[in-house]
């Protein structure tokens, strides 16, 4: 096992410091960048509307090279299915989850909605250069409110 790569995460519960004052320094400052690496090595819980977040996650897909990921939040119902995004396509280079919710009137249902007795029911999401395009097939359901569509990337390397 000498290719783990998250093994940056894993921050050991004791540590022995010496009573010296110049190897205490060292080992403090040794301390303080584990815990910093190990608390930075995780998922960060903020979902932001219409405002960028760090997601904490770090993706190895281009010549594994560090990629952070980015979140952000939108709001929708019927009276708003094509969403300007605001995201620089120039600075990405993958889109990795298109996901979200909505209230039909008498339940929530996840975003894409799939319909298993009609694709003509369904409620599909796109993303072009300029805007989130929500796409309601001619059976969806009547009444979206109370919408959010969450977009998540990487940031190029």
């Amino acid at each position: 096992m000498n290719n783990v790569i998250n093994r940056g995460a894993f921050l050991r519960t004791s540590r022995n410091f010496p009573a010296d004052l110049h190897q205490l320094t060292v080992e403090v400052g040794r301390s303080y960048t584990d815990i910093a690496s190990s608390v930075n090595s995780r998922v960060i819980g903020f979902f932001t509307v219409n405002r960028s977040t760090v997601t904490g996650e770090n993706w190895f897909i281009n010549q594994n090279r560090r990629q952070q990921g980015l979140r952000q939040v939108y709001t929708w119902d019927d009276s708003n299915l094509t969403i300007e995004h605001g995201i620089d396509f120039l600075s990405l280079s993958n889109i990795i989850r298109i996901w979200g919710t909505f209230f039909d009137g008498t339940a929530w249902q996840t975003l894409p909605y799939v319909d298993v007795l009609s694709s003509t029911n369904q409620i599909t999401v796109n993303i072009d250069p300029t805007n989130i395009n929500i796409v309601k097939g001619a059976g969806a359901p009547p009444t979206c409110t109370n919408g959010l569509v969450i977009i998540e990337w990487l940031a190029l390397p």
